[in-house]
């Protein structure tokens, strides 16, 4: 993966892996992968979480960080193996800090101004968060002005209505507890099987 202006996700969508504790992402993320999911946030905010991104080296790129909020964060994240980088929120110094590393940067906004806003400052692709205040018909609105930015709508997105955000226009999903559950805690990993066999199916 480079910091080009656009990542290829396949199937469109980003497994969002967030708990009290990040021990057992490695396990989900291997499950994730031979489920066909290949694309997995560890969010920072889970205590462990770049130990886990060490873990997962061997995932190549298909692990990035989430809830990046400074540069420093970046740039541990990045040592630790984070082929791209998340943020919340508008984070200009995360998007710097990304450019200057060559790693792409996935930033957050929600409003027209912050999402364009993000887009000129650099970013990668735009986090519409959360997403599902404003659902497929709000990304479709978006599309409209700014047709040119990849938008990858997060927060609150269910198997039920996930292809109807992309075919409202958006690039790829962030999806977390309902297609992660209660994986990461110590659930069912055959049920995370089947939910992330039920979600690649209906985006590709």
């Amino acid at each position: 993966m480079t910091a080009d202006r656009v990542l290829t996700l396949n199937p469109p969508v980003i497994a969002i892996l967030r708990a009290p504790t990040a021990a057992r992402f490695a396990e989900v993320t291997a499950v994730l992968h031979e489920s066909g999911i290949t694309a997995v946030e560890f969010t920072l905010n889970s205590p462990g979480a770049l130990e886990a991104l060490r873990d997962c080296a061997g995932f190549a790129h298909a692990v990035g960080a989430g809830t990046v909020l400074t540069a420093t964060d970046a740039a541990r994240a990045v040592d630790a193996g984070a082929a791209y980088l998340i943020t919340p929120t508008v984070c200009p110094e995360v998007i710097a800090e990304g450019r200057r590393m060559g790693v792409p940067v996935i930033c957050g906004a929600f409003t027209p101004t912050e999402i364009h806003g993000a887009w000129q400052a650099g970013a990668t692709m735009v986090k519409v968060f959360p997403a599902s205040v404003g659902g497929p018909g709000y990304v479709k609105a978006i599309r409209g002005p700014l047709k040119e930015i990849p938008l990858v709508p997060t927060g609150g997105i269910g198997l039920a209505d996930a292809r109807a955000y992309l075919d409202a226009g958006a690039r790829a999903l962030g999806m977390g507890s309902p297609l992660v559950g209660d994986a990461c805690t110590g659930g069912d990993l055959d049920a995370l099987r089947e939910r992330a066999s039920a979600v690649r199916k209906a985006l590709l």
